[in-house]
């Protein structure tokens, strides 16, 4: 079993009247890379602040490192903060042999450790380079490089890719992926949901302070049903009438004409393929729906299973300008037919849809096969 290197209970934040964190427990273990994920104001800055004893919560309690304040194991963490800075006038290799030699390193090994990372990155050629000579890509690049020099236990990376190009991007993905192979343990925090997809080995979800889910990609995929993508220019009636399909979408693409549309058929005659998302109950088997279709003889041209992507189960939780928050603190999407259960770590769908009265009996979505 996994050591667990940070953890927080019941910690809670505020400024004034403002609650930025309440009541936020989760635990990070050793050796993993883990995702704080959330919109802009969802309290991740509060957070890692907090963490690294910058400042202190209203109430709750830390632990890292097996400590209970950042301050004295600070050699044995890097931490990269969300706002950029760097002494102007410095060269770039001296500032990373600095800021190495302030977490203890000695200074001969703090500058081969510096020039070897500046090779690594691409920057070698300008590595007696003024910091205010550089880009400003560059400049963050020297600030990253900064925070790993003194080869800390622990990194926390604030929006680590902002400002990188895609190479730079696809580097630094590169680099965490190594360090937590080499046994470190990396916490980033980021609104960019294709860099944690790719890099997680566990996430946390915040919106509005509070903790929506905690876990890996997986489980989060268990949340929703499973979707099936299907084009055909066939009627799918008897598709609907499966056990077990929670609903049929006919989906807007190129392949509908409007205003040109005759009982399926384009004017010149031909008959009009439709793309349909089906969404099932939690271990439906999907070839069900390919069995059904071939006995009715309807033809597919697209017969596409689909897993969730961060993305859509980040927009489900958390999506700030797609859901309301309601009084019970579950998570309603606007437009959709689901809402989050964050205490109970479930998806709910509501066969009436949002804007109308739920039904008596809604379909649960969770680690529990409805009935």
């Amino acid at each position: 079993m996994s050591e667990v290197i940070l953890s927080l209970e019941g910690v809670n934040k505020r400024y004034g009247a403002f609650h930025a964190v309440n009541n936020l427990s989760f635990s990070v273990n050793s050796s993993e890379i883990f995702g704080f994920l959330g919109p802009n104001g969802a309290g991740k800055t509060s957070t890692l602040r907090m963490l690294l004893d910058i400042i202190q919560p209203t109430s709750g309690r830390i632990m890292i490192l097996g400590s209970d304040s950042a301050i004295t194991v600070r050699h044995k963490i890097g931490y990269l903060p969300e706002e950029r800075g760097l002494y102007r006038k410095m060269k770039a290799v001296d500032t990373i042999a600095y800021f190495a030699r302030l977490r203890g390193v000695k200074p001969r090994l703090a500058r081969k450790r510096a020039k070897e990372l500046l090779k690594e990155f691409g920057l070698e050629a300008f590595a007696k380079s003024k910091n205010e000579a550089l880009s400003k890509g560059m400049a963050q690049k020297v600030q990253l490089l900064a925070t790993l020099a003194h080869e800390p236990e622990l990194l926390i990376l604030d929006e680590p890719f902002s400002g990188l190009d895609p190479i730079n991007q696809h580097t630094l993905e590169i680099l965490i992926k190594r360090l937590r192979d080499q046994g470190r343990t990396i916490i980033f925090s980021t609104h960019v949901m294709s860099h944690a997809e790719r890099l997680c080995d566990r996430f946390l979800i915040l919106a509005k302070g509070q903790k929506r889910f905690e876990g890996t990609l997986q489980e989060a995929r268990d949340l929703f049903p499973p979707r099936l993508f299907i084009r055909t220019a066939d009627n799918i009636d008897i598709l609907r009438t499966i056990s077990g399909v929670i609903r049929v979408t006919k989906m807007a693409g190129d392949n509908d004409i409007m205003g040109a549309v005759i009982a399926g058929t384009h004017p010149t005659g031909e008959q009009i393929e439709h793309d349909y998302e089906l969404e099932f109950q939690k271990d439906f088997d999907i070839q069900l729906i390919l069995k059904a279709a071939f006995e009715a003889g309807i033809r597919l041209t697209r017969f596409e299973h689909a897993s969730t992507s961060l993305h859509d189960i980040f927009m489900a939780i958390a999506g700030e300008e797609t859901r309301t928050i309601q009084e019970d603190g579950n998570a309603l999407l606007s437009g959709s037919r689901y809402s989050f259960d964050a205490t109970r770590q479930q998806m709910t769908y509501h066969e009436s849809g949002p804007e109308d009265t739920a039904p008596e009996n809604p379909v649960h979505v969770n680690n529990e096969v409805s009935s």
